[in-house]
């Protein structure tokens, strides 16, 4: 989860992901490794692209929200902590965002960040903009934006004329499921709350439905005790991201490999953080160590939990996890235009080209992620 940016879409089943004897030249396993007190530099990599690695010099990832256990963050914590970037001789420094969208993409554009999560439809509307940044990678096309309402609303259309809150805007996924499932848009009471979510159950003034993101609100309210119906734009057909990374194109054209091991790293550690009650643990008490003592390990957990479900759930159409579906650019770019979020001139062609998928592609084979690296 990440705290929004204007009309933002957050960022897909996950295969199964191989370790491989390092005697191997390169090939597929059945499961991840362990960091191991034995792992050297390059163990993962031929020499040759060692070097070419090496050559690429420091590569800055910038997470979306600070150290949040969510997925485009954990895994790629995870990846620094287990060696992973090391085994491809990758020279990767972790930087944690603030949740700023905007500031991000800005950061990626000008090369003080290297790759950085960015939801899909950021990556549309920061290319409209003139923000020169490249889409490379999505979990699923759904997303994280879902809202909440009190148990008494079995039907979206029961909302016309009730107070909905949010966080400063209502995502653009979450008004167009409500407009789909019949609800007057111009009869609601839009209202701005702030990040406490036990609001909608106190009905805090006269407050009925609430926005969100799935991993977080529904899991603290569930942990108060207070049940809720959470409404997912995904199971009403709408589009959006989750997991979705972008690069900075002119690292990318000048070093694609280094970009692609990065990419392979992070799905590699996406398995092992996946792969039990222990990995897990382990993995969000990695993002514990760089966040400080306040870090919510409980929370965090099951935002981890969460999310990987949901990509589990709405795995990517015809792609491996990582891939990126083409046709879900198109249905975001008809969305934007249809809430007047980037100009007519941002056509569909154009936004696909605004992504790239030959890094995932050369990822797998035989539908396994290819570890070690070629």
């Amino acid at each position: 989860m990440q705290p929004p940016s204007h009309h933002r879409l957050l960022r897909s089943g996950l295969a199964a992901l191989a370790a491989v004897a390092l005697t191997a030249a390169a090939g597929c396993g059945s499961g991840p490794d362990t960091a191991g007190p034995t792992r050297t530099k390059g163990s993962a990599v031929s020499a040759a692209r060692c070097a070419e690695n090496e050559a690429a010099g420091k590569i800055t990832y910038l997470s979306g929200y600070q150290y949040q256990a969510s997925a485009s963050i954990l895994e790629y914590v995870a990846a620094e902590k287990l060696g992973y970037f090391d085994d491809l001789c990758l020279d990767v420094s972790l930087r944690p965002g603030t949740g700023d969208t905007a500031q991000n993409t800005k950061l990626l554009a000008g090369g003080r960040a290297t790759v950085a999560a960015v939801a899909e439809q950021d990556v549309i509307q920061a290319r409209a903009a003139g923000i020169d940044i490249e889409g490379v990678s999505s979990y699923s096309d759904a997303g994280l934006d879902v809202l909440m309402t009190n148990k008494d609303i079995t039907a979206l259309p029961q909302l016309d004329g009730k107070v909905v809150g949010h966080k400063g805007y209502v995502p653009a996924a979450v008004e167009a499921m409500m407009v789909k499932a019949g609800v007057r848009w111009d009869s609601l009471k839009l209202v701005k709350e702030g990040y406490d979510p036990s609001v909608l159950p106190r009905r805090q003034g006269g407050l009925e439905a609430l926005t969100g993101f799935v991993s977080n609100e529904p899991n603290q309210l569930r942990a108060a005790g207070k049940d809720v119906t959470v409404w997912q734009p995904v199971d009403y057909g709408i589009p959006s991201s989750l997991g979705a990374m972008a690069v900075n194109p002119a690292f990318a054209k000048a070093h694609p490999h280094a970009v692609q091991d990065v990419l392979r790293a992070a799905l590699h550690a996406y398995a092992y953080c996946s792969s039990g009650a222990a990995h897990i643990r382990e993995c969000v008490g990695y993002a514990a160590g760089l966040s400080g003592p306040t870090y919510d390990k409980t929370l965090n957990t099951t935002i981890w939990r969460t999310e990987t479900q949901v990509v589990r759930d709405n795995p990517t159409p015809g792609q491996p996890l990582g891939g990126l579906d083409l046709s879900n650019v198109t249905e975001l770019v008809a969305m934007l235009h249809r809430f007047a979020i980037v100009p007519a001139g941002v056509t569909a062609a154009r936004a696909r080209g605004w992504f790239d998928t030959s890094y995932v592609d050369g990822l797998y084979a035989a539908g396994k992620l290819v570890w070690p690296a070629p």
